[in-house]
């Protein structure tokens, strides 16, 4: 009898186990309802226009079984955005797109916020900048065009940017000390603004993204002088009825020694599970991979830079440190 007991636990232990073996592994983990797609910044700038166009490729090719929200957080150059994200710990449905300001808004402020109270998902692209002046002035390099600020003298010349302490002050700022020259900068609620404004000539200059300023360019109102990246932008197809993005020197090639890019990216509150990244960094992967968003990376002429895991936190890390350096230099930083 104890021999046939100890052989029917035997044969139970092995049919659990073999229940357990055919059962197949553990779904993956996928939301359970909307995801609201945190945008802090306004209407119709370029990480708006990121974050929708996403939604638009998820919905048209269904990688997602629940809809993808976009809302827009501005308040405070974005802090509004940054601090609900950082009070929703543990929330997998909730995900923000970033830009500069990751950076500038804390450090400019003193809200109460660091990205490292967020978990970092994916790199998705690092956007460019560009020097831009009407097409009407007589400059046709950088050089020729900062010769003439300095000429002009201190405060002569109007840069237009979008908004105060941010990443368009800042690169106006880095000019002027790497040209010597001194800019009235001023502030407009987004690049769509400062485009329109350069083309009336109310400014002199912009630094606006690819993006906002392709229309104007391509109608040939606006002239790009330089681009801030430490390598030309890569894409040869003509824009206008002369040149492409791949045409437009560095700003280094041009003699102003500096660059600049700016992260667009996306981040989830933190205390988030591991299924849960790679949930996003998957779909992100899928949204990557469609002519959708091939078209817009073109179209807007990023840098196509993708990382995810720590070699995306390590580069925020860096970017974090320089726009400190950079808004120290600039006097930007709050005061404590």
């Amino acid at each position: 009898m104890d021999i046939q007991r100890v052989l029917s636990r035997g044969l139970l232990s092995l049919a659990v186990c073999g229940l357990v073996t055919v059962s197949g592994p553990v779904a993956a983990w996928e939301p359970t309802k909307p995801v609201e797609f945190v945008i802090p910044a306004g209407t119709g700038g370029g990480a708006d226009q990121m974050a929708r166009l996403i939604q638009g490729i998820v919905a048209k090719h269904n990688l997602m079984k629940q809809a993808l929200i976009p809302v827009n957080k501005s308040g405070g150059a974005g802090a509004e955005g940054f601090l609900e994200v950082k009070a929703a710990k543990g929330d997998p449905h909730k995900i923000i797109i970033t830009l500069s300001n990751l950076f500038t808004t804390p450090m400019a402020t003193g809200v109460p916020f660091n990205w490292k109270e967020l978990t970092p998902v994916a790199m998705l692209s690092l956007d460019n900048f560009v020097l831009w002046v009407n097409a009407e002035d007589p400059y046709k390099t950088a050089r020729e065009y900062l010769d003439a600020v300095k000429k002009g003298g201190p405060n002569t010349f109007k840069m237009g940017g979008t908004g105060s302490k941010q990443e368009d002050q800042i690169i106006t700022v880095a000019i002027e000390k790497a040209a010597g020259v001194k800019f009235t900068y001023i502030p407009f609620k987004g690049g769509g603004a400062v485009a329109t404004q350069l083309v009336g000539k109310h400014i002199n200059s912009s630094v606006n993204n690819p993006i906002e300023a392709v229309a104007q360019w391509r109608a040939g109102a606006l002239r790009a002088l330089c681009v801030f990246d430490d390598q030309r932008m890569p894409y040869k197809d003509k824009v206008t009825a002369t040149q492409s993005w791949n045409d437009i020197p560095t700003c280094k090639e041009s003699g102003v020694p500096m660059e600049y890019v700016m992260l667009r990216g996306i981040f989830m509150p933190a205390g988030v599970a591991p299924d849960v990244v790679a949930f996003y960094v998957d779909l992100f992967n899928k949204v990557r991979a469609t002519p959708e968003w091939k078209k817009f990376m073109e179209d807007g002429a990023f840098n196509q830079t993708y990382m995810t895991g720590k070699s995306y936190a390590d580069w925020v890390a860096k970017a974090e440190a320089l726009h400190r350096d950079l808004m120290k230099e600039a006097g930007f930083l709050a005061k404590p």
